[in-house]
């Protein structure tokens, strides 16, 4: 339960106490927009009617270098034209990373361009949305394959082991809420075909390289014909048939993710080619995310997301497990 008001507080006042820094006075209001991994927070300068978003950090997940690495993706993305994202914005002295003091610990905080926009709409144009993301995404796996990391670049690697095996970044799936006797046996032996699967599948490099990890409709912003994507905070390594997967989190139960899979699926090829077998892939990768976002509800469990999820999103994690031992075992 990190995120407590207590801790929510602190924050805020921390936060506050550096945001000159970045050239914002006193008076700017400074609200806080989402709590996920991090807190995120949206400051409104009425003197210049400038605006810009924070993203202050959960304390020990990103190193230093990894966020400064996550900026150096974004900076590359954006010059090459790749996709439509906020611009890091760095503070007076050029730092693009701050750091603030909460007793003895050390926040770490960077600073974006405010873009306009909003989510998709689930109910009339998610489908049409899902097809230009599919063309991002295209976009974003070549730029990826293509593009020179620079020395000291450092980002999180999402393979079996990382997302729901011995050492899973977002907690132990089999601390699920409310997850009873009869689940736990049906998601050990989901568990067990999916660690099969992936090992199979391979990790070469037309398969396994840079990715955003988290493109779904709540990270993306629509304003007229632009999509634009944000928060690349979990951007590491990982298979590229996961972003779709990660792009349908918390909607992989409802009906529409078949359109959305043929609507990504003929964005992507738009863009480039994609062998019938990374296509044939992405039920496993859908699985392997559900699976993950069901441990990430029970470790962050002080999140919005998450409790309005609660023991039902466990329900239906069992239920697709279910049905993917029997159509895919």
């Amino acid at each position: 339960m990190l995120y407590d008001k207590e801790f929510l507080s602190r924050l805020t006042a921390g936060l506050r106490a550096v945001t000159p820094v970045w050239g914002i006075p006193d008076s700017a209001d400074l609200s806080l927009l989402t709590i996920s991994e991090n807190a995120t927070y949206k400051v409104n300068d009425h003197e210049t009617r400038r605006r810009l978003i924070i993203r202050v950090h959960r304390p020990d997940y990103h190193s230093e270098q990894q966020i400064l690495s996550e900026l150096a993706w974004i900076s590359a993305l954006r010059e090459s034209g790749v996709v439509e994202t906020p611009q890091p914005l760095a503070t007076a002295d050029g730092r693009l990373l701050v750091s603030f003091s909460d007793g003895e610990t050390s926040r770490h905080a960077v600073a974006f361009e405010f873009m306009p926009g909003k989510e998709p709409d689930a109910a009339s144009d998610l489908v049409r949305w899902y097809g230009h993301l599919g063309e991002i995404s295209a976009r974003l796996h070549e730029h990826s394959r293509q593009w020179i990391r620079p020395d000291g670049f450092e980002r999180k690697t999402w393979n079996f082991d990382t997302i729901i095996g011995r050492n899973a970044y977002w907690g132990e799936w089999r601390n699920a809420l409310g997850l009873n006797e009869v689940g736990l046996e049906i998601l050990e032996r989901t568990h067990a075909l999916l660690e099969a699967q992936t090992f199979a599948y391979g990790m070469g490099p037309d398969r396994f390289g840079l990715v955003h990890c988290d493109m779904r409709a709540a990270n993306l912003l629509v304003e007229g014909d632009r999509l634009g994507v944000i928060d690349f905070d979990d951007c590491g390594i990982s298979w590229f048939a996961y972003d779709f997967a990660a792009a349908i989190s918390f909607m992989e139960h409802e009906p529409v993710v078949g359109d959305l899979m043929a609507a990504w699926l003929a964005g992507y090829r738009r863009v480039a080619p994609l062998d019938r077998e990374h296509e044939e892939a992405l039920p496993m990768f859908i699985m392997l995310r559900r699976m993950q976002l069901t441990a990430w509800i029970a470790s962050h469990a002080e999140t919005p997301t998450a409790q309005s999820m609660g023991p039902a999103y466990t329900s239906g994690t069992v239920a697709l497990a279910e049905r993917y031992l029997a159509e895919h075992g």
